[in-house]
């Protein structure tokens, strides 16, 4: 398959890429349940609560089982005393469970989402950038002149180089590299950019 590739002049030239990556059958269902997996692993399961054998302090039984026309108790860290151990408490991020994401699926979802992309006209290669853009009005330009101001830049190892400083602190835009972005960063913006060694890239986990 034969695709369009863009020089910063606003010229065009073409590019041959897969078609199991860039015109793969779409499949909705799979791409719901890695996003599912892959946002419920991005949460942090951070909260924690002592537990009773956790709480420090005396293990003395505060008064004799029987004779005192009270309940029976053991110490003072039960969970019905206050500063007690919290029953049934979250247990902090070793305990949570991560859903499991299996190569397979993660290539199947990337290939179905930028497919879409590509079909709905969201996609765009560049030629490599070839020369250092260090200004962030430069860079804002030309992200203005091709209407990709909500973009994520998928970039191979030496354009990166030459952009990155200029484009890091520009809203919406998120550039990275073929080793660093996920289905979910694909659906969160409009468009995907890639360069043409970027491309190669990919194409190379595919083959």
């Amino acid at each position: 398959m034969k695709l369009d590739k863009l020089l910063l002049d606003g010229k065009k030239d073409s590019i041959e890429v897969l078609d199991k990556i860039f015109g793969t059958k779409i499949n909705k269902q799979l791409i719901s349940n890695v996003l599912y997996k892959t946002y419920g692993n991005f949460k942090g399961r951070k909260a924690k609560t002592k537990q009773k054998n956790e709480i420090k302090g005396s293990t003395a039984k505060i008064y004799a089982q029987k004779g005192t026309g009270n309940a029976r108790h053991a110490s003072r860290k039960a969970p019905i005393f206050v500063g007690g151990g919290v029953a049934h408490g979250p247990k902090g991020e070793k305990s949570y469970r991560k859903r499991k994401l299996n190569k397979t699926e993660k290539r199947n979802s990337i290939a179905s989402l930028i497919t879409e992309k590509k079909n709905l006209n969201n996609l765009i290669i560049f030629d490599d950038f070839t020369k250092d853009i260090k200004k962030t009005k430069e860079m804002y330009n030309i992200i203005k002149k091709f209407n990709i101001e909500n973009a994520l830049f998928i970039l191979d190892k030496n354009s990166k180089d030459k952009i990155y400083k200029s484009i890091r602190n520009i809203p919406n835009i998120k550039a990275t590299d073929i080793n660093h972005f996920s289905a979910f960063d694909i659906v969160k913006y409009n468009k995907l950019i890639f360069t043409s060694s970027s491309v190669k890239e990919l194409e190379k986990r595919y083959i």
